[in-house]
């Protein structure tokens, strides 16, 4: 692993100028207007000197003033202008001169049906992409009429239970021409199979579609929880789909490597570029055993960002993730493409600091956190609706959203200038400050065995925990003001949301019983036992750029056979087991 870079103040002159300005300049006005907490706990947010003690929402002190006295000599030799390595500064000369980021508005409620014309609302209205929201049965690979599956169907995303529901999905939507997200990851083969056959069924290119699989399941075993088997065959089977992918989808990104719900799981944003980035070294690992050339499949890995709202910190780990993601790819693991080496990502503004109380705040909040993302260089943005910490967005609320990403486009004059903040010396010292708690971590993370061991030891999970209760006590503390939760709170009238019934579940529930009912079930039979044969064994030599055993063909044959999710999932735990995670002290 590369070493740390080391953050020692070199500039001499800068030093003494820097003092000279708190003697002479800083020292009689704080005499005269001695500096003020943020927070409202009187006592709390002071130094040891009695100042004011600043810090970014993730702890991290902030000192009143940064000049170069406050970064290593030679800190700008790394800097480099936007396209050139080690791209802090973006992976595109022209920044968004040339193409804006994608405006990928995350959507999904009750029916396929409801869904899908919600999707062409959404594209109608200027969206350039779609994020497909499943309901949580889905995610956990449960059909709508399975039990557990009660009082959950339709509510927090989309029904999917077979290739019928993924038809419908899409229908009138032209999957050549349009990119799609899918937030999906225990099941994420099933889904990806499904999808890939209505893709087809269209007549569209498979070397053409072009989108983004979430698939990342060692952010679900730290953050999410959304988990089935255990963490090892979980692994077999996203390796699987970079297989699978880079020899016939090779525009579309087979992962998303999550760090959006490590963040909304309350780590810091330290901790998210860490474990997001040592999250992605885990994958390569695996891939590598597995055979594949890390030039074949490393184009295609992409990531998955929060953007929090302390504005300045949130923009240096952007630019912390791209300049560590190629100090890896090109010295770890020696990747000799340029597009291996590129860190590109997706970015949605957080959802956990959406406050149900006083929701129209959340505009102004989203609105910051969408023009950091911006301002750090992502390439894909979803903005949170302002009603989303009440329930699923109304359509007004989903406009609004979007609409906020199209102020930020072409009125904010943020998209005319590569990397503006680049050179700022808060900017480039949070920057590297990030880069070197990164590789701290890699260290410890190294020094377990990587994160798969880690994750059965707690440990990520356990960091995460520590962080979140440090900044709960902070806010119940009023060392951190939350507007409208912990001051300048108000009465007011509940906001007008949208509501999910059990019509959808019982709908849902029909259209199965009638699947069922038409299909060969014989065929569905004869499809997951060759299914669970494959997964039975192991990967060995790769043959037309996948291994005899990859089960992505043999998912196809079941989803097309129109095997349900649920009757999929069961059947590979049959083979790989459930998961039960570890207790934490």
């Amino acid at each position: 692993m590369p070493d740390a870079p080391q953050i020692n103040s070199l500039s001499s002159n800068a030093s003494v100028e820097k003092q000279r300005w708190e003697e002479q300049a800083l020292d009689p006005a704080l005499k005269k207007t001695p500096e003020r907490p943020i927070g409202k706990a009187s006592g709390i947010n002071l130094d040891e000197s009695g100042h004011a003690r600043f810090t970014t929402i993730s702890g991290v002190p902030v000192e009143r003033l940064y000049t170069e006295a406050d970064l290593p000599e030679g800190w700008e030799t790394n800097l480099n202008a936007p396209g050139e390595p080690p791209y802090t500064r973006g992976i595109h000369p022209s920044g968004y001169r040339g193409k804006l980021w994608t405006m990928r508005q995350f959507s999904g409620f009750a029916s396929p049906e409801e869904t899908n014309q919600r999707y062409k609302y959404l594209l109608a209205n200027g969206g350039s992409g779609l994020s497909v929201a499943f309901d949580l049965p889905t995610l956990m690979g449960c059909d709508s009429d399975d039990p557990q599956s009660e009082g959950e169907v339709g509510k927090c995303g989309v029904a999917i239970d077979s290739l019928e529901d993924m038809e419908t999905l899409f229908s009138g939507i032209d999957l050549e021409q349009t990119t799609v997200s899918m937030t999906i990851n225990s099941p994420a083969s099933v889904i990806w199979a499904m999808y890939l056959t209505v893709a087809e069924r269209q007549g569209a290119d498979w070397k053409k579609i072009s989108g983004t699989l979430q698939n990342d399941i060692l952010k679900e075993y730290i953050a999410q929880k959304e988990y089935i088997y255990p963490p090892a065959p979980s692994m077999r089977l996203v390796i699987d789909t970079f297989e699978f992918g880079s020899r016939f989808t090779p525009r579309f990104n087979p992962i998303s490597i999550s760090g959006y719900h490590i963040r909304e799981a309350g780590s810091t944003a330290q901790q998210e570029l860490a474990f997001t980035l040592y999250d992605g070294i885990e994958y390569v690992e695996w891939a590598l055993r597995r055979g594949l050339a890390i030039d074949d499949f490393a184009p295609r890995l992409s990531f998955f960002f929060n953007s929090h709202n302390d504005f300045f910190e949130e923009i240096a780990k952007f630019r912390a993730a791209r300049k560590i993601w190629y100090r890896v790819m090109a010295e770890r693991f020696g990747a000799t493409n340029p597009r291996s080496t590129w860190m590109r990502f997706h970015t949605q503004t957080a959802g956990v600091s959406l406050t149900a109380q006083q929701p129209k705040n959340n505009i102004a909040r989203v609105a910051i956190q969408g023009l950091a993302a911006v301002l750090g260089g992502t390439q894909s943005l979803h903005t949170d609706a302002y009603d989303e910490a009440l329930a699923l967005p109304t359509e007004d609320a989903a406009r609004i959203a979007l609409r906020t990403q199209q102020i930020l486009a072409y009125e904010s004059g943020a998209a005319s200038v590569a990397d503006p903040l680049g050179g700022s010396y808060f900017v480039e010292r949070l920057t590297l400050d990030m880069e070197k708690a990164a590789f701290d971590y890699f260290e410890k993370l190294d020094a377990m065995g990587g994160m798969v061991r880690a994750i059965e030891h707690g440990f990520p999970q356990k960091e995460i925990a520590e962080a979140s209760y440090v900044y709960q006590r902070a806010v119940e503390a009023r060392e951190k003001i939350i507007v409208g939760v912990n001051e300048y709170t108000v009465n007011e009238a509940a906001p007008q949301i949208l509501y999910i019934d059990e019509s959808v579940r019982e709908a849902q529930k029909a259209k199965l019983k009638k699947l069922r009912r038409q299909r060969s079930n014989d065929a569905v039979a004869r499809s997951l036992l060759a299914l669970c044969r494959a997964a039975e064994k192991e990967p060995s030599a790769v043959t037309n750029g996948i291994s005899s055993v990859n089960t992505m063909p043999f998912l196809l044959d079941c989803v097309k056979a129109y095997a349900t999710i649920g009757e999929i999932c069961n059947a590979l735990k049959k083979v790989m087991g459930t998961y039960e995670e570890v207790s934490i002290a």
